[in-house]
């Protein structure tokens, strides 16, 4: 998460107090899909003891927050992917990052006919989100679920479609475990994907998995 520094914060409390007094003070946010869930509740919970302060999200993915916290027209901002120096430098203000949730990114599959929960290596996963195995039945696949029958059906990769600090958590795994993938793609919000279709958000990537036979994403 972004937040202006403290400095900042003091003053716009200040200002958000006294407007307490005459209306609801509404904080606005915007950026990462992936925390919105637990966002959500922990806003409407303080809301609960606090009704006139409205804490309003707006799940645009991280590239949205970093674009919207760097130029002012949120108050705090959401990046599953730390902002880099030279956005830090170029944000109208100082912003600082604080962390707020901690949670896993992990692939999910629509096989049909598969029960079985398939394994996968660092290695596996860059040569499929490279193109290079597209499969479901790849000797590469059978290799690591040995007493799975794996179908003979087309693998297809699914990825966000906007910059997402998903994206660059994810990035950053294949490229520490496959140099083709850090040489041929790298680690940023947002990619140049080798292969797939894109969705926006979380909740995009799962509804096309679910809902796309043979999906990985």
């Amino acid at each position: 998460m972004k937040l202006r520094t403290s400095a900042t914060l003091a003053a716009s409390v200040a200002i958000l107090a006294g407007a307490t007094l005459a209306a609801q003070s509404t904080i606005n946010g915007a950026g990462a899909t992936f925390p919105n869930p637990i966002y959500q509740k922990w806003f409407a919970e303080y809301n609960k003891v606090n009704p006139n302060v409205r804490i309003n999200y707006q799940p645009v993915g991280s590239g949205g927050g970093i674009q919207q916290v760097s130029k002012r027209t949120v108050f705090f901002g959401a990046s599953d992917g730390p902002m880099t120096n030279e956005q830090l430098q170029a944000a109208d203000g100082k912003l600082m990052h604080f962390p707020t949730v901690l949670g896993g990114v992990v692939p999910i599959y629509n096989v049909p006919g598969v029960t079985a929960d398939l394994k996968f290596t660092g290695p596996l996963l860059a040569d499929i989100f490279l193109g290079k195995i597209t499969k479901w039945n790849d000797p590469a696949i059978a290799a690591v679920n040995p007493g799975v029958t794996l179908p003979n059906t087309d693998i297809v990769v699914v990825h966000r479609s906007e910059g997402s600090g998903t994206t660059y958590i994810f990035a950053d795994y294949l490229a520490k475990v496959s140099p083709e993938w850090k040489a041929k793609v790298g680690v940023n919000n947002q990619l140049s994907w080798p292969a797939g279709v894109g969705a926006k958000g979380s909740d995009g990537v799962t509804g096309q998995v679910t809902a796309t036979p043979g999906a990985i994403g």
